[in-house]
């Protein structure tokens, strides 16, 4: 038993968490979300039903660092039908159908035309594929290969009834103050779709780690950020530089509802507390992986970047790209395990408890 569960008034049950984890999940698994737009807004909102969280918006246009924010995203409906006036792909089906981030398109065309613009994982073919346009203005469907394979010669109406204008970027976050303005940082991304490993098990883990937390005496003060990957940390960076010497060790949180085995990616620092106090617990946990920093992945390597460096870690089960169900429609509510999702949250939780214990 760690001295934090220790310190709760009530014991920690994991059991108990992990369901209460996984329930957050089905709720927040069928909201289309991206980078920007209402469904990142929803998804903030719910997040902030369960624990105290501030919500900021940055313009579209604005520049942080050498960055700008994006124009806004939302969609409202999108289809495939073919000749006969049958939907042969419907967003409302899955929101992973529609390349994400596509412009506005209502148009007529054959199938040959249309091909180029048609997504799929023919290794995997009955798997949707989950791809994005952030950046280039551009429009495609995701389908899975047996969906492609049915398809017929003829000719196709082809809609996607989305936006693309000026707006805003939202990000949450929830401060958990302690006795000290040395700050631990945890950053989770909210901005995938439909994705219940990557991202959404380390959404709900956050939300119960600041439920777990704010029940304990605490030294240090734990920051807690809910942003889209790499823009959102960005963004928030640029417009947190003066706060950033009081942060002390960091974490990001993905990938953390998968049976697989848990895997530790070292700050750029290599030796950081944080790392330390990982590798500690993680040893005591069982049969692990560490990996060295390097600029992929999440947004540790913004956190990690020259002229930010700070001292954050990664917590992953089975990392980004390392089970075959990343970034597909299999990557659902039977990936994540409920006891998974309680074993990540001990395991966070004595993570934290080894930093506040070390007053040396």
């Amino acid at each position: 038993t760690s001295v934090t569960q220790a310190k709760s008034p009530k014991p920690l049950d994991p059991v108990k968490s992990g369901a209460e984890m996984y329930g957050l999940i089905q709720e927040l698994y069928p909201l289309c979300r991206s980078i920007t737009g209402d469904g990142l807004r929803a998804t903030l909102r719910r997040i902030g039903a369960c624990i105290p969280l501030t919500l900021h918006e940055v313009p579209s246009g604005t520049r942080v660092f050498d960055w700008v924010v994006p124009k806004e995203w939302n969609i409202r409906d999108a289809w495939i039908k073919n000749d006969r006036g049958e939907k042969v792909i419907d967003f409302r089906r899955s929101n992973l159908h529609v390349l994400n981030y596509s412009v506005p398109v209502r148009a007529k065309m054959t199938l040959a035309e249309l091909r180029p613009r048609l997504f799929t994982l023919p290794e995997r073919p009955d798997w949707i594929p989950y791809r994005t346009s952030y950046y280039e203005e551009t429009w495609g469907f995701c389908l899975s290969q047996r969906q492609l394979d049915a398809l017929a010669d003829g000719n196709y109406e082809v809609v996607i009834d989305s936006t693309l204008a000026d707006g805003h970027l939202t990000y949450g976050e929830c401060l958990l103050r302690g006795t000290t303005r040395d700050e631990v940082l945890i950053f989770t991304h909210v901005c995938h779709p439909s994705l219940c490993n990557d991202n959404l098990s380390g959404v709900a883990l956050a939300v119960a780690l600041v439920q777990s937390l704010a029940k304990l005496p605490r030294r240090y003060s734990y920051r807690f950020v809910f942003a889209p990957a790499t823009i959102g940390s960005i963004a928030w960076l640029s417009r947190n530089e003066n706060r950033l010497s009081h942060i002390k060790h960091g974490l990001v949180l993905a990938c953390l509802g998968d049976p697989g085995k848990f895997t530790y990616k070292k700050s750029r620092h290599g030796d950081a507390e944080i790392d330390r106090a990982a590798q500690h617990v993680l040893r005591h946990a069982g049969e692990h992986t560490i990996l060295e920093f390097s600029p992929w992945g999440y947004d540790e390597r913004q956190f990690g970047s020259p002229g930010i460096n700070l001292p954050m870690g990664r917590l992953t089960r089975s990392p980004n790209g390392g089970y075959p169900e990343y970034h597909t429609s299999a990557d659902n509510l039977e990936l994540v395990r409920p006891e998974a999702l309680g074993d990540s949250l001990v395991r966070c939780l004595q993570i934290f408890d080894v930093l506040e214990g070390n007053v040396c």
